[in-house]
């Protein structure tokens, strides 16, 4: 299966703009531009883009980790955050990424869940594409 997204852009870095698309027709022809992706502006970025993704790959990673151990999550909230600075030639670069995730899945032990939510990090495809840093704050959600 390929995945393909699209973009179209007018204009100057700083004061062109553009949108981005998806295939699938999920997202379309949304609105980005230079302020939207480093100034806070309304509109999307890639980066939240990416950070979407990630999340909706990682949970998927982690419940498959949790099947394999035979359980099953109620519940898994993931949340990913993208941080933005300026790499060795001075230019923007996605630094870090931080996954923020709570399960609750009845029946694992605190060890058993850290061992899955440490894998997913590691091991989804979207985690195994970067090469920055991917942080991590996993909490268990009692049932």
């Amino acid at each position: 299966m390929n995945a393909t997204g699209f973009s179209t852009w007018k204009g100057t870095w700083k004061e062109g703009d553009g949108t981005i698309s998806t295939e699938t027709d999920t997202l379309k022809n949304a609105f980005y531009s230079y302020a939207s992706r480093f100034e806070g502006a309304k509109g999307a970025s890639p980066e939240e883009l990416l950070a979407a993704a990630h999340a909706g790959c990682f949970n998927q990673a982690i419940v498959n980790n949790f099947g394999m151990m035979g359980l099953k999550a109620d519940m898994v909230n993931t949340s990913v955050s993208v941080e933005m600075g300026l790499d060795e030639e001075n230019t923007p670069a996605i630094t870090k990424l931080f996954v923020t995730v709570a399960a609750r899945v009845p029946g694992i032990s605190q060890k058993q869940f850290s061992y899955c939510a440490d894998r997913a990090r590691l091991r989804c495809s979207i985690a195994k594409a970067l090469k920055c840093e991917i942080g991590m704050s996993a909490t268990l959600v009692e049932a």
